[in-house]
């Protein structure tokens, strides 16, 4: 009898590979050609793939090239869109023991503008807030644009900057279709659940009175308005858009997490959630279809994953138990795809 290979730590994902559609080998024969931005098949030179970034470092010069001093170098940095001004300064280096001490400092108390060090310093601080909840990176960039909004116009000058990022951060999520609740973002910024509530009513505010001050000066010049570019008062958290993330961290299959959507979206319309949080509806819907499609968790599984307690989402289950007829549709467990009788009485 053979044993079988032990598991491996870790193993890479050949699921996804690139394929020339005419020769069609295994490995394929593919070449990339940085000099033409293009992707090619070695074998028949069908081009695969166009417009291909060179990602290798390029630190060439030509100044000594007859050009009348010209020096076409790229090895500067892009300008930043979230900053104001041209960003072409000129930074004159300093090394101890050097002659351009003077000049340095010099040029330090001429161009140091502190508005920017400001704004770099909130954008760094709202990139790690970002990055540590694994939050993409439009919503970062949605993020700075509205602190830089705020900052432009001077406003909120008596409110900390913790908070003004925090809410920031909070609407930046839900404009992007990735909500979090108050208790996430305390947990990410320390700044307490009633402050960032305020602020959050506040910069809603702001942020509209300036959206329609913009768009009274597009109309009054003769302008047209998009309403794409128009700013769009965010809605409150559904329990709907809270059950994709819970249901990925409990390892719920997709069918499963499409099932408890339907169900919250049910139980809104009839009104048996009424009055509860999102939160602990969303918990209480997956709480019910996990045991519902034969894939079980325990309450304190949910509590874990949701933030709220398994009291509060089993005495949310009870009224979603009561009304089950009403809520369950039969196509969900046909074939034996679920069970009702499954369902816990409490």
């Amino acid at each position: 009898m053979t044993m079988p290979p032990p598991e491996k730590p870790w193993e890479a994902n050949h699921n996804v590979s690139v394929m020339c559609p005419d020769c069609r080998e295994v490995p394929a024969n593919i070449v990339e050609e940085f000099s033409s931005g293009d992707m090619v098949c070695g074998s028949c030179g069908l081009v695969l793939g166009d417009r291909i970034v060179d990602t290798r470092s390029e630190w060439r010069t030509f100044s000594n090239d007859d050009q009348a001093g010209d020096d076409p170098s790229r090895v500067g940095d892009a300008a930043n869109p979230f900053l104001n001004g041209a960003q072409l300064e000129t930074t004159i280096s300093y090394t101890p023991g050097g002659a351009g001490r003077e000049l340095h400092r010099a040029q330090n108390k001429t161009a140091g503008d502190k508005s920017t060090k400001g704004l770099l310093a909130a954008y760094k601080e709202i990139g790690a807030f970002c990055d540590s909840i694994n939050i993409q990176k439009v919503v970062s960039d949605a993020a700075k644009q509205l602190f830089k909004i705020v900052d432009d116009h001077k406003a909120f000058k008596g409110k900390p900057q913790e908070a003004i990022i925090a809410g920031c951060i909070f609407i930046a999520c839900r404009q992007c279709q990735v909500p979090r609740t108050f208790r996430e973002i305390f947990a990410l910024t320390k700044v307490p659940k009633k402050e960032i509530g305020r602020v959050f009513k506040a910069l809603e505010k702001f942020f509209a009175a300036q959206d329609s001050k913009k768009m009274d000066e597009i109309t009054k010049s003769g302008g047209i308005v998009d309403d794409s570019q128009q700013y769009k008062t965010t809605s409150s958290t559904k329990a709907t858009e809270l059950m994709i993330r819970y249901c990925n961290n409990l390892n719920l299959t997709q069918n499963c997490t499409t099932i408890a959507q339907e169900l919250a979206d049910r139980a809104a319309t009839i009104g048996t959630l009424a009055g509860r949080s999102p939160i602990s509806s969303a918990a209480a819907c997956i709480y019910m279809v996990s045991h519902l499609m034969k894939q079980p968790k325990t309450a304190k599984e949910i509590s874990t994953i949701a933030g709220v307690s398994d009291g509060t989402i089993r005495n949310a289950y009870k009224h979603l138990y009561i009304d089950r007829n009403k809520l369950i549709d039969l196509k969900w467990v046909e074939n034996g795809k679920g069970d009702i009788s499954a369902l816990p009485s409490s």
